[in-house]
């Protein structure tokens, strides 16, 4: 990510001393974090708007630009002096200086994007759970079979960071075996996550 940060084009981020406000400035990191450098239509125009720039040289920018805060966010910086120290020792000390601040005062908030935003499993929020009984019956009698209705509240993934994600309820009937063997099977899962927290 260091090597990816070094090797942008620093001398196109000047672009954003075009911007009337320093407000205006935020607001392109910020939309230019969320959205990253996929260079949609949407991103591009908003940034040539917000700046009065051309098209190619804001896409060079935003490419840029992402390149450099994603690095940030990636490594964790949370002092002046580190977010500094990837910029050129020639580069614009007012932009550099505004870049970093923005940065560190949007830290968390671009953490929190990033990880909504990860590619990750439908999340289990909350279970319920009763017992019922059916009938079974053969060709002689009938008897009564205790079975367990588990009840999973699912968290579906993440879409859209404006949005939460919806929840589902999914119903799942389990005989006196089935249950046997799955509780011996997350009893052995907890200990595995144990063993590797211990380490």
């Amino acid at each position: 990510m260091i090597k990816m940060a070094a090797h942008c084009d620093f001398s196109s981020l000047e672009l954003l001393m075009k911007a009337s406000s320093k407000e205006k400035v935020v607001k392109v990191c910020n939309d230019v974090y969320v959205m990253g450098s996929s260079q949609s239509d949407g991103l591009l125009s908003s940034v040539c708007e917000s700046l009065g720039t051309r098209p190619n040289e804001t896409k060079k920018m935003i490419e840029s630009l992402s390149s450099v805060l994603k690095t940030i966010i990636f490594h964790g910086y949370t002092e002046p002096q580190e977010i500094q120290s990837l910029f050129p020792k020639d580069f614009h000390k007012n932009l550099r200086d505004l870049i970093t601040k923005i940065a560190l005062d949007n830290m968390n908030t671009w953490k929190t994007h990033s990880i909504s935003t990860q590619v990750s499993l439908p999340r289990l929020v909350d279970f319920d759970w009763r017992l019922d009984t059916k009938m079974a019956s053969d060709s002689i009698s009938r008897t009564s079979v205790p079975t367990c209705i588990l009840q999973m509240k699912v968290q579906e993934n993440q879409t859209d960071v404006k949005t939460t994600p919806e929840n589902h309820n999914i119903n799942v009937e389990l005989s006196k075996e089935t249950l046997d063997t799955m509780l011996d099977g997350l009893s052995k899962i907890r200990d595995q996550l144990s063993s590797v927290a211990r380490r």
